[in-house]
Protein backbone atom coordinates (compact mmCIF):
# COMPACT_ATOMS: atom_id res chain seq x y z
CA UNK A 1 0.00 0.00 0.00
CA UNK A 2 1.73 3.54 -1.21
CA UNK A 3 1.94 6.04 1.58
CA UNK A 4 -0.58 8.67 -0.31
CA UNK A 5 -3.03 5.51 0.34
CA UNK A 6 -1.98 4.84 3.54
CA UNK A 7 -2.57 8.80 4.28
CA UNK A 8 -6.15 9.10 2.49
CA UNK A 9 -7.72 5.91 4.28
CA UNK A 10 -6.47 7.21 7.51
CA UNK A 11 -8.17 10.47 6.98
CA UNK A 12 -11.46 8.91 5.99
CA UNK A 13 -11.51 6.74 8.87
CA UNK A 14 -10.93 9.80 10.67
CA UNK A 15 -14.33 11.20 8.89
CA UNK A 16 -15.85 7.99 9.95
CA UNK A 17 -15.42 6.41 6.29
CA UNK A 18 -14.21 2.70 6.99
CA UNK A 19 -15.37 1.14 4.04
CA UNK A 20 -18.33 -0.39 5.77
CA UNK A 21 -21.14 1.81 4.87
CA UNK A 22 -23.76 -0.57 6.21
CA UNK A 23 -22.97 0.79 9.63
CA UNK A 24 -23.99 4.16 9.51
CA UNK A 25 -27.53 3.15 7.45
CA UNK A 26 -27.63 0.86 9.82
CA UNK A 27 -27.46 3.33 12.84
CA UNK A 28 -29.71 5.66 10.81
CA UNK A 29 -32.53 3.30 10.34
CA UNK A 30 -32.52 1.72 14.52
CA UNK A 31 -33.05 5.64 14.71
CA UNK A 32 -35.38 6.21 12.38
CA UNK A 33 -37.24 3.20 13.65
CA UNK A 34 -37.51 4.29 17.06
CA UNK A 35 -38.64 7.90 15.83
CA UNK A 36 -41.45 6.04 13.75
CA UNK A 37 -42.29 4.17 16.62
CA UNK A 38 -42.44 6.70 19.03
CA UNK A 39 -44.30 9.50 16.23
CA UNK A 40 -46.76 6.95 14.88
CA UNK A 41 -47.95 6.01 18.54
CA UNK A 42 -50.46 8.18 18.47
CA UNK A 43 -50.13 10.81 16.01
CA UNK A 44 -52.46 13.99 16.04
CA UNK A 45 -53.81 12.82 12.78
CA UNK A 46 -53.00 9.46 11.29
CA UNK A 47 -53.20 10.38 7.63
CA UNK A 48 -50.99 13.59 8.30
CA UNK A 49 -48.59 11.61 10.10
CA UNK A 50 -48.54 8.62 7.33
CA UNK A 51 -48.11 11.90 4.67
CA UNK A 52 -44.99 13.67 7.01
CA UNK A 53 -42.99 10.49 7.41
CA UNK A 54 -43.71 9.40 3.76
CA UNK A 55 -40.28 10.47 2.77
CA UNK A 56 -38.16 8.57 5.17
CA UNK A 57 -40.37 5.27 4.49
CA UNK A 58 -38.98 5.89 0.80
CA UNK A 59 -35.31 7.17 1.60
CA UNK A 60 -33.82 4.46 3.81
CA UNK A 61 -34.82 1.38 1.24
CA UNK A 62 -33.01 3.52 -1.42
CA UNK A 63 -29.93 4.69 0.43
CA UNK A 64 -30.00 0.81 1.64
CA UNK A 65 -29.67 -0.26 -1.85
CA UNK A 66 -26.95 1.85 -3.48
CA UNK A 67 -25.01 1.84 -0.33
CA UNK A 68 -22.06 -0.29 -2.31
CA UNK A 69 -22.45 1.80 -5.47
CA UNK A 70 -22.34 5.22 -3.82
CA UNK A 71 -21.88 5.22 0.26
CA UNK A 72 -23.29 9.06 0.99
CA UNK A 73 -20.27 10.79 3.14
CA UNK A 74 -20.59 10.78 6.82
CA UNK A 75 -21.80 14.59 6.68
CA UNK A 76 -24.70 13.91 4.11
CA UNK A 77 -25.75 10.87 6.19
CA UNK A 78 -25.82 12.72 9.45
CA UNK A 79 -28.21 15.48 7.80
CA UNK A 80 -30.31 13.32 6.35
CA UNK A 81 -30.44 11.40 9.85
CA UNK A 82 -31.42 14.67 11.40
CA UNK A 83 -34.18 15.43 8.59
CA UNK A 84 -36.14 12.25 9.35
CA UNK A 85 -36.54 13.28 12.36
CA UNK A 86 -37.70 16.74 11.80
CA UNK A 87 -40.31 14.84 9.82
CA UNK A 88 -41.41 12.64 12.55
CA UNK A 89 -42.05 15.28 14.75
CA UNK A 90 -43.80 17.30 12.40
CA UNK A 91 -46.03 14.34 11.91
CA UNK A 92 -46.44 13.08 15.40
CA UNK A 93 -47.78 16.72 16.23
CA UNK A 94 -48.66 18.17 12.93
CA UNK A 95 -46.02 21.07 12.12
CA UNK A 96 -48.39 23.80 13.86
CA UNK A 97 -48.41 21.90 16.99
CA UNK A 98 -44.89 20.90 17.83
CA UNK A 99 -44.48 21.78 21.36
CA UNK A 100 -40.96 23.21 21.25
CA UNK A 101 -42.43 25.87 18.17
CA UNK A 102 -44.35 26.69 20.90
CA UNK A 103 -41.89 27.50 23.29
CA UNK A 104 -39.73 29.35 20.24
CA UNK A 105 -43.20 30.89 19.30
CA UNK A 106 -43.14 33.01 22.99
CA UNK A 107 -39.53 33.42 23.12
CA UNK A 108 -39.71 35.54 20.07
CA UNK A 109 -43.02 37.01 20.03
CA UNK A 110 -44.29 35.46 16.68
CA UNK A 111 -47.15 35.25 15.81
CA UNK A 112 -47.29 31.67 14.85
CA UNK A 113 -45.42 28.32 15.51
CA UNK A 114 -42.34 28.55 13.50
CA UNK A 115 -41.63 24.66 13.40
CA UNK A 116 -43.07 24.72 10.18
CA UNK A 117 -41.13 27.19 8.67
CA UNK A 118 -38.28 25.08 10.26
CA UNK A 119 -38.94 22.24 8.66
CA UNK A 120 -38.70 23.87 5.21
CA UNK A 121 -35.08 25.28 5.84
CA UNK A 122 -34.34 22.01 6.61
CA UNK A 123 -36.02 20.99 3.50
CA UNK A 124 -32.68 23.08 1.41
CA UNK A 125 -30.50 22.51 3.90
CA UNK A 126 -29.80 18.69 3.58
CA UNK A 127 -30.83 17.80 0.03
CA UNK A 128 -28.62 20.86 -1.01
CA UNK A 129 -25.45 18.65 0.49
CA UNK A 130 -26.56 15.46 -0.84
CA UNK A 131 -27.27 16.99 -4.46
CA UNK A 132 -23.90 18.77 -4.20
CA UNK A 133 -22.21 15.29 -2.89
CA UNK A 134 -24.02 13.44 -6.11
CA UNK A 135 -22.32 16.18 -8.87
CA UNK A 136 -19.05 16.88 -7.10
CA UNK A 137 -18.01 13.06 -6.65
CA UNK A 138 -19.73 11.92 -10.57
CA UNK A 139 -17.80 14.78 -11.59
CA UNK A 140 -21.24 16.08 -13.68
CA UNK A 141 -19.82 19.86 -13.86
CA UNK A 142 -16.79 20.98 -16.27
CA UNK A 143 -17.28 24.34 -14.55
CA UNK A 144 -17.40 24.15 -10.66
CA UNK A 145 -18.97 28.11 -10.71
CA UNK A 146 -22.18 26.49 -11.77
CA UNK A 147 -22.24 24.11 -8.65
CA UNK A 148 -23.71 26.34 -6.49
CA UNK A 149 -26.18 27.71 -8.63
CA UNK A 150 -27.51 24.76 -9.59
CA UNK A 151 -28.15 22.88 -6.45
CA UNK A 152 -30.02 25.74 -5.28
CA UNK A 153 -32.21 25.39 -8.34
CA UNK A 154 -32.96 22.06 -7.90
CA UNK A 155 -33.53 22.53 -4.16
CA UNK A 156 -36.04 25.26 -5.22
CA UNK A 157 -37.52 22.80 -7.47
CA UNK A 158 -38.16 20.01 -4.74
CA UNK A 159 -39.64 22.90 -2.68
CA UNK A 160 -42.00 23.85 -5.56
CA UNK A 161 -42.90 19.99 -6.61
CA UNK A 162 -43.73 19.26 -3.01
CA UNK A 163 -45.91 22.73 -3.05
CA UNK A 164 -47.87 20.81 -5.59
CA UNK A 165 -47.97 17.81 -4.02
CA UNK A 166 -49.34 19.66 -0.94
CA UNK A 167 -52.35 21.26 -3.32
CA UNK A 168 -52.94 17.94 -4.93
CA UNK A 169 -53.87 16.81 -1.21
CA UNK A 170 -55.59 19.96 -0.53
CA UNK A 171 -58.00 18.91 -3.16
CA UNK A 172 -58.46 15.73 -3.17
CA UNK A 173 -58.53 15.91 1.24
CA UNK A 174 -60.23 18.36 1.54
CA UNK A 175 -60.23 20.30 4.79
CA UNK A 176 -58.71 16.66 6.01
CA UNK A 177 -55.51 18.00 4.45
CA UNK A 178 -55.60 21.53 6.70
CA UNK A 179 -52.74 19.55 9.44
CA UNK A 180 -51.01 18.31 6.39
CA UNK A 181 -50.80 21.85 4.80
CA UNK A 182 -49.66 24.18 8.09
CA UNK A 183 -50.39 27.12 6.73
CA UNK A 184 -52.04 28.22 10.11
CA UNK A 185 -54.10 31.28 8.49
CA UNK A 186 -51.08 32.67 6.25
CA UNK A 187 -52.04 33.28 2.77
CA UNK A 188 -48.57 33.46 1.66
CA UNK A 189 -47.33 30.41 3.60
CA UNK A 190 -46.71 28.61 0.17
CA UNK A 191 -44.31 31.49 -1.07
CA UNK A 192 -43.11 31.37 2.28
CA UNK A 193 -42.41 27.98 2.40
CA UNK A 194 -40.46 27.95 -1.04
CA UNK A 195 -37.98 31.31 0.54
CA UNK A 196 -37.25 29.45 3.69
CA UNK A 197 -36.00 26.26 1.37
CA UNK A 198 -33.87 28.42 -0.62
CA UNK A 199 -32.42 30.25 2.33
CA UNK A 200 -31.89 26.52 4.12
CA UNK A 201 -29.90 25.60 0.73
CA UNK A 202 -27.87 28.81 0.35
CA UNK A 203 -27.03 28.85 4.37
CA UNK A 204 -25.83 25.07 4.13
CA UNK A 205 -23.74 25.95 0.88
CA UNK A 206 -21.96 28.74 2.53
CA UNK A 207 -21.50 26.65 6.09
CA UNK A 208 -20.70 23.56 5.14
CA UNK A 209 -19.41 22.91 1.49
CA UNK A 210 -15.51 23.02 2.27
CA UNK A 211 -16.11 20.80 4.68
CA UNK A 212 -17.74 18.35 2.40
CA UNK A 213 -14.84 18.68 0.12
CA UNK A 214 -12.71 17.33 2.15
CA UNK A 215 -14.94 14.37 2.71
CA UNK A 216 -15.88 13.82 -1.09
CA UNK A 217 -12.25 14.18 -2.20
CA UNK A 218 -11.14 11.15 0.49
CA UNK A 219 -14.32 9.07 -0.56
CA UNK A 220 -14.03 9.58 -4.20
CA UNK A 221 -9.91 8.33 -3.93
CA UNK A 222 -10.60 5.28 -1.48
CA UNK A 223 -13.14 4.35 -3.92
CA UNK A 224 -11.12 4.82 -6.77
CA UNK A 225 -8.24 2.51 -4.88
CA UNK A 226 -10.48 0.20 -3.90
CA UNK A 227 -11.50 -0.59 -8.03
CA UNK A 228 -7.89 -0.64 -8.89
CA UNK A 229 -7.49 -3.42 -6.17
Amino acid sequence: MSGRLAVHQAAGIACGMTGKPDRPLMLIGAVWLAGLLLSGWAPHDRATWWMEVAPVLIAWPILFAIRRRFAFTPLALMLIGFHGLVLMLGGAYSYARVPIGFTVQDWLGLARNPYDRFGHLMQGFVPAIVIREIFVRRALLRVRSMLAPIVLLICLSISALYELIEFAAAVALGQGADAFLGTQGDPWDTQWDMLMCLTGAALSLLALSRWHDGMCAHSSFIGRSASAD
